[in-house]
């Protein structure tokens, strides 16, 4: 099997180019994207952004870093976004190699197949990520960050994932083959999805804020105290970090609220079901919030307790299905 290793450019507090659009935030998006499309395609793929790094040196190390880290592999990919200066012009595309000259010539093509100029492959010695790491690589650049044309076309609505199409196809050799629709919700079930999981509140969540409350729980009461930890932890005042992360089964989802109303979700005590796919093991959840929240999540369709990961032997990015409301058998 192929494996290839893919990074976002800069890092979350090394920004990049900022123009129109942002460099680092557009290049995790297509990261992810990415990630997607080559895993339809039977590749291995694994994906890494720099969210510690405070200094350009100290992020060029990192990123080399972690792709070196990797073992044998195929590829290694840094995924970028250009920047000149702001202009109306089309500025277009390109791909820079060190040594895989017939690879980036193929991927700029497959980045311009949705009408940016394609600059083409450009070779170089002078880029860190192309001359630090082990493996065969290669740096995208999408497009213009400050270019007008450039941007109206990579945010016009279907180009961004045709992209990433695109470079999966390219980089396989196989077609992608779109996921099969979201099963309609049996007529047991008012909520079912299926997709990637990752985890999210209690004390040690630092991707919500101390202060982070829930979208259905809005203070502690008898019928939601078994989700909650008996205190308030220490410098937060929210609910998401009072959460029993370690203890409870709970779960977030895109709820629709025509179906699952807020107060059925906080108050009835019905439980969603959600199976590891892979293993078929499942376990009852509570329902705590809704999430996941955007497209930086990755396509990914619920967020989860620690403890349901570990009861469920789930990893971030592993597939579930979850149903609501789940009775029992």
């Amino acid at each position: 099997m192929t494996t290839i290793c893919i990074s976002s450019g800069h890092g979350a507090k090394v920004a990049g180019a900022c123009g129109i659009i942002r460099e680092h935030e557009e290049a995790v998006r297509v990261v992810n994207q990415l990630a997607i499309e080559l895993q339809h395609c039977g590749v291995d793929v694994r994906t890494y952004e720099d969210t510690i790094s405070t200094t350009q040196n100290e992020n060029l190390n990192r990123l080399v870093d972690w792709h070196n880290a990797q073992g044998s592999h195929d590829l290694d990919i840094s995924v970028h976004f250009n920047a000149f200066e702001q202009c109306s012009k089309p500025m277009g595309c390109e791909v820079w190699y060190y040594s895989a000259k017939t690879l980036a010539a193929k991927l700029s093509a497959a980045i311009a197949e949705v009408g940016f100029i394609d600059r083409g492959a450009k070779q170089t010695s002078d880029l860190f990520f192309l001359s630090h790491t082990s493996e065969t690589a290669v740096l995208l650049e999408i497009c213009f960050v400050d270019s007008e044309a450039d941007c109206a076309i990579y945010q016009n609505p279907g180009n961004f994932k045709e992209i990433c199409i695109n470079l999966a196809e390219a980089l396989s050799g196989e077609e992608v083959t779109p996921e099969p629709p979201e099963p309609e919700p049996d007529d047991e079930y008012l909520f079912m999805a299926t997709g990637k999981c990752s985890y999210f509140g209690g004390p040690d969540d630092q991707g919500v804020s101390a202060s982070e409350g829930l979208a259905f729980h809005y203070a502690l009461t008898e019928a939601n105290q078994h989700l909650f930890l008996p205190l308030q932890p220490l410098g937060t005042t929210g609910l998401a970090r009072r959460l029993n992360a370690q203890a409870v089964p709970y779960l977030a989802c895109r709820w629709n609220y025509d179906d699952t109303p807020k107060t059925m979700l906080a108050e009835s005590g019905q439980m969603a079901l959600v199976t590891n796919t892979t293993t078929g093991r499942s376990t009852a959840a509570f329902p705590a919030d809704w999430g996941p929240h955007d497209e930086k999540t990755g396509g990914r369709v619920a967020d989860l307790s620690p403890a349901l990961m570990r009861d469920l032997d789930l990893e971030t990015d592993d597939i579930v299905e979850v149903v609501y409301p789940w009775r029992g058998d």
